[in-house]
C-alpha cells in the first residue's frame, strides 16, 4: 500500500511540475483520481480505527470527546505527511468547520448526492480537487450519528455540549454522511 502511495505521490509531483496552466490529459486525470481515492481510503481507515479504539476504551461518550479533540489533528497530520489539503464536508455537519461553504463545494455536494461516486475537478487556475462521498458504512457509526433510539442519553448530552449546533444525526446505515475534499495539486 505504501509503495502505491509513493508512486502516486511521485506522479502527482511530476504532473504538477509539467502542467502549469494547461488542461490535464486523461492519464493524468486517472492518476489524480487514483491518488485521491487512495488518500480518502487511508483517511477513512485511520479515523475509523481511532474512533473504534476510543469506543473500546471508554464507550461512545469517550469517542465523542476523542473526536472533538483529535479528529481534526489526525486529519491534518495525515494531510501534512502526504502534502495534500484534506477536508470532510457535509450539509449536516457536527463540527462547524466541516460545513459546506463555497459555491464550488455546493456544486460538488450536489454531484456527490446525485451520482454517489468520487470525481476530480480542475478549476480555472489549474488547481485539482478530488471529491468522494462518505457513507454511514458500519452499525457502530449509528451510535453517534443515528436516530434518537440509536444514541444513548449520555452520548446525546456530550454531543449537545461539545457541538451545540450539531446536525450530524438521524442517519441510517448506508446513508450519505458527507464528502472528502482534497486539493491534489497547487498551481505553481
Amino acid at each position: 500500500m505504501f509503495r502505491g502511495f509513493s508512486f502516486l505521490l511521485t506522479a502527482m509531483v511530476l504532473l504538477s511540475c509539467s502542467n502549469k496552466q494547461k488542461t490535464l490529459s486523461e492519464e493524468e486525470k486517472e492518476a489524480f483520481i487514483l491518488l485521491g481515492d487512495s488518500i480518502s481510503v487511508k483517511m477513512q481507515n485511520v479515523l475509523l480505527q481511532n474512533v473504534a479504539g476510543a469506543i473500546q476504551k471508554g464507550g461512545t461518550d469517550y469517542a465523542v470527546e476523542f473526536c472533538n479533540v483529535k479528529a481534526m489533528p489526525v486529519t491534518d497530520s495525515i494531510a501534512d505527511n502526504l502534502k495534500v489539503y484534506i477536508q470532510r464536508l457535509s450539509d449536516k455537519n457536527r463540527n462547524p468547520n466541516n460545513d459546506i461553504q463555497t459555491q464550488t463545494d455546493n456544486i460538488a455536494w450536489e454531484k456527490i448526492k446525485s451520482e454517489k461516486t468520487g470525481f476530480m475537478k480542475e478549476d480555472e487556475n489549474g488547481e485539482v480537487y478530488y471529491y468522494k462521498p462518505i457513507f454511514i458504512a458500519m452499525p457502530t457509526c449509528l451510535k453517534c450519528h443515528g436516530g434518537n433510539t440509536d444514541i444513548i442519553e449520555s452520548t446525546k448530552k456530550i454531543i449537545a455540549k461539545k457541538y451545540p449546533s450539531d446536525k450530524a444525526i438521524g442517519y441510517s446505515l448506508g446513508d450519505l454522511r458527507g464528502m472528502w475534499k482534497m486539493k491534489l495539486k497547487e498551481n505553481q
